[in-house]
């Protein structure tokens, strides 16, 4: 079976897709290219015949998974593959579509593809929508610093005490008049916009109960278990669940768990010189940005109680008072972050 199989390379933009394809022994070959549109795929994919012998592949990109479940759909097995992560000699400089799949259709014949984790059509809505509230938030600040910057160059200072954005806060920007319409018509604008972006985020938080409760019972499950964490509420173990999808069985690891994340240590270090810098901020930014997984799963067991300030909550025995009823995902991901003698052995590594 498997010197009959034959592996396709799709270089996939918005409306075009390149095509090639490598047999087991033989020359990679294009296909030309076709519309990125499900007739067009469907009329390629009988056209090649026997679908179950086709390996499809294609980079992650803006097109997102749509692409995946049609070949699914097909019978063609296929692997989204990481564009960071596929091999480019240095001397290579001539870059078009068609060589793109040529390359795509070489490498993942001989194996030298790395795939990502493709989330089903629920996971994949559910996170669209969190995501969304991700933006309202910022959207919400960027209103906000707008509105007290504008204040600042007016002049316009709060009372002492006064708190920002609090119900007294927001009456007083009720109460602040200019003299001149220009800047009066300004106030109104900035003030309207912080009211719509509150609002804004509101609705899409309200949007995120209504539809966790119409998950499917394991996602509702695991979202439940990771708000058994310190630090942990609802919308960012919602953040978490939609982002990683199944916790227990995707990282076998803290430190697995952290590259994906983006805050594992970069290093530069050759010889006897060891260079530790920053975080890579190479992984998933709407997980670190969204949630405290980097603080919930990272910090060594010395240091629980350093970080129960910016957790809310205490560590050692109340905590595993938690962890007692938490549900199995909730008690997977803890074991991963701090549980066990391999996890505790990884923490003794990092401090030598």
């Amino acid at each position: 079976m498997t010197a009959k199989l034959r592996f396709l390379g799709l270089d996939v933009h918005a409306e075009t897709i390149a095509v090639a394809i490598a047999d087991p022994d033989g020359e990679v070959r294009s296909l030309g290219t076709i519309a990125n549109r499900e007739d067009s795929i469907r009329k390629l994919i009988r056209r090649l015949d026997s679908p179950e012998q086709l390996r499809a592949c294609y980079e992650a990109g803006p097109t997102g998974f749509v692409l995946y479940w049609q070949l699914a759909q097909l019978g063609v097995e296929c692997a989204v593959v990481a564009p960071s992560l596929v091999p480019k000699k240095p001397g290579d400089r001539v870059k078009t579509d068609r060589r793109d799949a040529l390359k795509l259709a070489r490498c993942h014949r001989s194996g030298d593809l790395t795939a990502v984790w493709v989330p089903d059509e629920d996971s994949e809505a559910l996170r669209d929508l969190v995501r969304q509230r991700e933006a309202a938030k910022q959207d919400q600040l960027r209103a906000r610093h707008r509105l007290t910057k504008f204040l600042l160059r007016t002049g316009r200072r709060p009372p002492l005490g006064l708190k920002a954005w609090t119900e007294r806060y927001l009456a007083w920007l009720k109460q602040v008049r200019y003299t001149q319409p220009a800047q009066e018509a300004t106030l109104v604008d900035c003030l309207n916009e912080v009211e719509h972006m509150s609002a804004r985020v509101k609705r899409l938080e309200e949007a995120i109960l209504e539809v966790v409760k119409l998950a499917p019972q394991p996602m509702q499950a695991v979202i439940q278990g990771l708000q058994a964490l310190r630090g942990v509420a609802h919308i960012s173990a919602v953040t978490i669940a939609s982002e990683l999808g199944n916790i227990s069985s995707r990282f076998e690891s803290a430190r697995k768990l952290m590259g994906y994340c983006g805050v594992f240590p970069s290093e530069d270090s050759s010889g006897k010189r060891k260079r530790q810098g920053s975080i890579t901020k190479a992984g998933n930014a709407h997980l670190r940005r969204g949630s405290r997984i980097s603080l919930v799963l990272s910090t060594p067991a010395q240091r629980r109680g350093q970080a129960a300030w910016a957790t809310g909550r205490g560590s050692g025995r109340d905590h595993r008072n938690c962890m007692e009823g938490a549900k199995p995902p909730a008690q997977a991901l803890h074991e991963v972050g701090h549980g066990g003698e391999g996890s505790q052995k990884g923490h003794d590594r990092d401090r030598t």
